[in-house]
């Protein structure tokens, strides 16, 4: 992956940050329309309504797409996840500018935002989900989890590979429960020793398109590692599926 992370989406709108570059301005929408449910969840678990954090997310997108937000931003420090929610958080410490956002992009589609779908996923959140900060990383993790576990599914090619996907899925997830290596091979019509090596071909690549994924948030490639982790620390004891 030597030499890819200099073209991704994040690095493309640090490097068109002090002057005006429509791909830039793309692929910062790009990355918003794909990362914005966690910010849902962030504004939900801070005591919003769903109306209300419908027009909040709505409104602050309005206003961060149409302001100078990157200015600030250090080349060799930022990531967008963390960039993103430090400016949902200057957004909602700003009354004012937050009603005249409202105002203005509350009732646009700033962004294409199907709300439905997040609330959903916000009210399967743990009861015991911790600060609006922990469930919005947790919600991160699990989007880029989502996005490669889409990647690996697209790439499974007709039915019987479909279906060999599904059924390998959870020991890349830890579903619970696993079944046995065996019993999967006599699901599948193959050996055990098949599925062993199926399935370590699947986590092998999981793990490629996941650092893939992650390479499109983050200013560098020595960051992936430190991502990774700091991912997979954010979903804890909770379930990956």
């Amino acid at each position: 992956m030597t030499g890819r992370v200099a073209t991704t989406q994040w690095s493309q709108v640090l490097a068109a940050r002090d002057g005006s570059d429509t791909e830039a301005r793309a692929a910062l929408e790009s990355l918003c329309q794909t990362y914005w449910q966690p910010l849902y969840a962030f504004i939900r678990h801070q005591g919003a309504s769903p109306d209300e954090a419908r027009d909040l997310t709505q409104g602050f997108f309005a206003e961060f797409l149409e302001k100078d937000f990157l200015a600030g931003v250090d080349p060799d420090k930022g990531r967008f996840r963390s960039f993103l929610l430090a400016s949902l958080r200057h957004f909602l410490s700003h009354e004012r500018d937050r009603s005249r956002a409202l105002k203005r992009g509350g009732g646009t589609l700033t962004l294409s935002l199907d709300t439905d779908v997040a609330e959903e996923r916000y009210l399967h959140e743990p009861a015991t989900g911790g600060t609006p900060e922990e469930v919005f990383e947790r919600r991160w993790a699990l989007t880029v989890l989502g996005r490669a576990l889409a990647t690996l599914r697209q790439e499974s090619t007709g039915e019987d590979q479909q279906q060999r996907f599904e059924v390998l899925k959870p020991y890349l997830t830890g579903e619970e429960p696993r079944r046995p290596y065996r019993e999967v091979g006599e699901e599948l019509g193959i050996t055990e020793l098949a599925v062993r090596r199926a399935v370590h071909r699947l986590r092998r690549r999981y793990g490629q398109v996941l650092r893939d994924e992650i390479s499109e948030t983050v200013a560098g490639e020595d960051a992936i590692e430190d991502e990774v982790r700091h991912l997979l620390t954010a979903i804890g004891p909770w379930d990956r599926g």
